[in-house]
């Protein structure tokens, strides 16, 4: 675990979970669903997107910017649609858990309240939490479809916080990246940021960073 940041109070009413990067290793997959749509549509070679800079944030923004750029003769929802046809089959054929994952979320479930809080869409997350029945753990899920503005505004984990009944303050966010660690800040929580998808120094303004699974559960746990 890394030390560079300050242990949160392990006193908290609430977890909410990110999805992308947290729960499941979906980053390459989406990374490969927009790859392969890019090259259907003749963009392959020069679609200009640097993934990591969209970790965190909805497929929508990435497509604004990409119409943008590139002005397809394809309208935003279609594409929007393509790719997430293209990750759900990914998702279904992999079944992408982190390893640890599932133990953590169980264990914490019988604990205290837990949400998801995700930049994908709900047929996405729904997809993603049908994987070993974990929609059961959650009683809150909210997508970026939910909210005027996604991450790195904080919009999204008030919401989460607003529907589990807690003060933003009482809870505690896992994240992967900087986008959603800015808006958890943003939202007035502690954040515990998890090297999955970018490394340490930038996830450094989380309220601590953690390496693996067991070190999240020691987190969280206080020990």
């Amino acid at each position: 675990m890394s030390s560079q940041a300050p242990r949160p109070h392990h006193h908290h009413a609430a977890v909410i979970f990110d999805m992308d990067g947290v729960i499941v290793d979906s980053e390459p997959r989406h990374e490969r669903a927009f790859r392969e749509v890019f090259d259907e549509l003749g963009y392959g070679e020069f679609h200009g997107v640097h993934f990591p800079d969209y970790y965190g944030r909805s497929d929508r923004a990435l497509w604004v910017d990409f119409i943008e750029r590139h002005r397809p003769p394809q309208p935003l929802e279609t594409l929007i649609r393509l790719k997430e046809d293209r990750l759900l089959s990914l998702l279904d054929r992999d079944q992408p858990l982190f390893p640890g994952l599932v133990e953590l979320v169980e264990g914490l479930s019988g604990v205290t309240r837990l949400a998801v809080a995700s930049g994908s869409s709900h047929p996405v997350i729904r997809a993603v939490l049908r994987m070993r029945d974990l929609h059961r753990h959650f009683p809150v899920v909210v997508s970026s479809q939910d909210v005027a503005r996604g991450k790195p505004e904080p919009d999204i984990f008030l919401l989460a916080a607003s529907r589990l009944g807690v003060d933003p303050a009482d809870c505690v966010v896992i994240e992967d990246s900087a986008a959603g660690v800015t808006a958890a800040r943003a939202a007035g929580m502690r954040v515990i940021a998890i090297t999955n998808s970018l490394p340490a120094d930038r996830l450094r303004h989380a309220t601590a960073i953690v390496d693996d699974y067991g070190s999240l559960v020691r987190l969280l746990s206080g020990r």
